[in-house]
């Protein structure tokens, strides 16, 4: 496996606890912290579905990656996820995740509809300008409102190429075009839960983002798929079969997360 950055491996994102009055309860999530890196982790992230950020305000959004980040002290890379709706929102809040410890974010494209994709290249490339930190964006097809082109992408990266990575969601064969569309210009992160994830490694994909739930059976499929041999991909294929049944239950209910822990 090669990269273009230095980031790579299975990269849980965390969920976002709270105490019994509704407060964000910062114990829980450093001890949430404590167990990832614990049990392999190679990386963390906040922000993204699992945390729930849609029902987070913008400080208690900035309550947790400040968390996080003091709570990682560097142990691990630390990435960001960054979904403000505005060019002004992202680059405050990538400059914060930056000051939070964070090695890189994630850019979600705004969710509006109606425009050419050369507004999101746009958008996109102006938090591009701003950032300290390499940057990816989060496309998913599908599943987020809006979402780029294999072609949007490419240019984006050519225009601004500290933006060379993807958080990328949708099947194996979809990550592997988007890979040959683009050139090899991005280190590529699956995301579905890690639904097809020996497949999305064989594709070309230097890692995965899931949530904290089955992180750590995954971690282990990683590296057995790294290995490369045929005793080792085998016992990766095992560990993956076995949990599918989970991930698939888990993928059906992100909305209120039922398996939330």
């Amino acid at each position: 496996m090669s990269t273009n950055t230095k980031f790579h491996g299975v990269y849980p994102i965390l969920y976002s606890f709270f105490d019994e009055h509704g407060a964000l309860d910062r114990a829980a999530m450093v001890r949430q912290v404590e167990a990832c890196i614990a049990n392999g982790a190679h990386g963390i992230a906040v922000m993204g579905l699992a945390t729930e950020v849609g029902k987070l305000d913008v400080n208690e959004r900035r309550a947790v990656i400040e968390w996080v980040g003091e709570a990682i002290n560097g142990r691990v890379p630390y990435a960001v996820t960054v979904g403000e709706g505005s060019v002004p929102g992202q680059i405050a809040f990538v400059k914060a995740a930056q000051a939070a410890g964070a090695d890189w974010a994630i850019l979600q494209p705004p969710a509006i509809t109606g425009v050419p994709e050369s507004a999101y290249v746009r958008f996109l490339g102006a938090v591009a300008d701003k950032s300290e930190i390499p940057l990816a964006v989060q496309n998913a097809p599908g599943l987020m409102a809006t979402s780029l082109s294999n072609q949007g992408l490419k240019e984006l990266n050519r225009q601004h190429p500290n933006v060379c990575l993807l958080k990328g969601e949708g099947p194996a064969t979809y990550l592997q075009q988007l890979m040959d569309d683009t050139d090899g210009a991005f280190d590529i992160f699956g995301g579905m839960a890690g639904i097809q994830f020996p497949d999305s490694l064989r594709a070309g994909c230097v890692g995965m983002i899931p949530a904290a739930d089955l992180f750590d059976p995954q971690v282990k499929i990683y590296e057995l798929m790294r290995q490369g041999t045929p005793a080792s991909v085998a016992e990766a294929e095992q560990i993956h079969r076995e949990l599918l049944p989970l991930i698939v239950f888990m993928m059906s209910s992100v909305e209120n997360f039922i398996a939330y822990g």
